[in-house]
């Protein structure tokens, strides 16, 4: 069953915090070296290991994203397409009103 909540394992929780580690030490590596391109390249993979612990703080918070089909049932969608079609008719017998 797809939807079905799974606890998380250890590593899926420590994961997203090992992400954030690595970051700080290519941040201290970067301002520690003395080469410009040393120091690029690990400002570059922080900037990357930032930005997945960010992801991975996110998704451990508020979970994975759905897909956004299944969001409404379809009988839902074919009561509310009914619906509309009914106030589209309502609204078509109508006649104009003037101000």
């Amino acid at each position: 069953m797809a939807g079905r909540y799974t606890a998380p394992t250890l590593g899926e929780i420590a994961m997203h915090w090992l992400f954030l580690i690595l970051a700080l030490g290519a941040l201290v590596l970067g301002f520690s070296t003395p080469h410009m391109w040393l120091l690029v390249t690990s400002l570059l993979a922080a900037l990357v290991l930032l930005l997945a612990w960010a992801r991975g703080w996110y998704v451990s918070h508020m979970g994975e994203a759905e897909v956004a089909g299944h969001i409404v049932d379809p009988v839902e969608l074919h009561r509310l397409r009914t619906l509309a079609a009914a106030r589209k008719a309502a609204a078509a017998e109508q006649p104009p009103t003037e101000s």
